[in-house]
């Protein structure tokens, strides 16, 4: 080999496209309908085009689009769909509106219980940069696979194709309807941040379109560092560790929502307080009443157990993982002692078991100092366990960057 074939390999090389980095730039965890009625009643549509807002957390150069029909009573058809960005008013930017395709098709059908990706489109997003996917469906769909607090808007137009065209909403609502990720490939994309809990994970009590839940915090943060990090929120409101109820329990749903998503590098673990508080307080104090929803009788080394099963299962494929202690809520319509005790118990052992690569102390974040046990005034909307912006900015901004550097 001549050192001139040395040096035009070299030049080669060095002219060749960056490996994909593809990234979860932001991610909304489906669940099953719960009846088809009520505040947990899931909707369905015909004919109908669907518009949801959202905002990413890393940037890119190129973007595909995550549909899910995880629990879909037969197949979705989508039959055109498209990705645009969004300025700071919620107003389209003029070119950049990308049409979607399905291995090089305009439209799909997604089987039953599946996921289904849209190409890649060349598209720059900058990081914390909103973007609109628009889609229409053409047929029933049966009731929606949603994620149900998606704390941003779903527009829905009178009947009809209206991608890419104006239309005035015939309806709107706050869940996500067959979204379920957003993904980035940026040249900088380091890896994937991935928030698994419950209810104060997903955001319930901040403002609805300000993008205040505490990951949105962590990610503002992240960004304006330099890490590179995506961060991804699959908090589901009411969701458990052991049980089913709303959403499947953390368990059984971990390889859906975390391992599948790319380049995955950290895992907050924060949820737990509706295991204990269904399970010592629920119908008993007026605990949530969700249809269907059991109360096993867990104790507190079965929880444990859990927590190193999802440890264990991360650990595998080389994510470290950061166990938060489960949030203080005394005064909740579910609290007990007999469910605080063993809220300390599995605390103390999150903190000092060992099991986790670190500790995020977002009960703290959350506590009265006059009493722990406490969320304090003013960091919850009113019922003892869910937070407010302050909170969650509190909590967003008591997670030590340090924990994501390095890798």
């Amino acid at each position: 080999m001549t050192i001139r074939t040395i040096l035009l390999g070299l030049a080669a090389l060095a002219a060749a496209p960056a490996p994909a980095a593809w990234v979860a730039s932001w991610t909304a965890a489906p669940h099953a309908p719960i009846g088809t009625g009520g505040p947990f009643g899931a909707a369905s549509y015909n004919n109908v085009t669907l518009a949801e807002t959202l905002r990413v957390s890393e940037g890119g150069e190129r973007v595909r689009v995550r549909f899910t029909n995880r629990y879909g009573p037969a197949p979705l058809a989508i039959g055109q769909a498209r990705v645009v960005r969004l300025d700071d008013r919620g107003a389209e930017m003029p070119g950049t509106s990308r049409t979607l395709t399905f291995g090089g098709r305009p439209g799909a059908v997604i089987p039953r219980g599946a996921p289904f990706a849209s190409d890649a489109v060349a598209m720059a997003v900058p990081a914390l940069g909103r973007l609109k996917v628009e889609f229409f469906v053409p047929g029933e769909t049966g009731p929606c696979t949603c994620h149900l607090t998606g704390l941003d808007t779903l527009a829905v137009s009178p009947p009809g194709n209206f991608v890419g065209k104006p239309f005035q909403p015939a309806s709107t609502s706050q869940v996500r309807a067959f979204l379920a990720a957003v993904e980035v490939d940026g040249r900088q994309a380091r890896g994937t941040v991935v928030a698994y809990g419950d209810s104060i994970t997903d955001g319930v009590g901040s403002t609805p379109g300000a993008n205040r839940r505490w990951p949105d915090v962590l990610a503002e943060r992240i960004q304006a560092a330099g890490l590179h990090l995506a961060v991804a929120n699959q908090g589901i409101s009411g969701n458990r560790v052991l049980s089913p109820g709303m959403g499947e329990s953390a368990l059984a749903r971990f390889d859906a929502d975390v391992l599948s998503l790319p380049e995955v590098k950290y895992l907050i673990v924060f949820e737990g307080v509706n295991d204990i508080g269904q399970r010592f307080g629920g119908g008993r104090r007026g605990g949530p009443n969700i249809p269907g929803l059991d109360q096993p009788q867990i104790d507190v080394e079965q929880m444990i157990a859990g927590y190193k099963q999802l440890v264990a299962r991360a650990h595998e494929k080389g994510i470290k993982v950061y166990g938060a202690p489960i949030g203080p809520y005394k005064g909740a319509a579910y609290w007990t002692e007999e469910g605080e005790a063993a809220r300390r118990r599995i605390n103390d052992w999150i903190v000092n078991g060992g099991a986790f690569d670190g500790v995020i102390r977002i009960d703290q974040a959350f506590a009265d100092p006059a009493d722990p046990a406490r969320i304090r005034d003013g960091y919850h909307m009113g019922d003892h366990l869910h937070g407010t912006d302050a909170a969650y900015k509190a909590v967003g901004d008591a997670i030590d960057l340090g924990l994501f550097r390095g890798r």
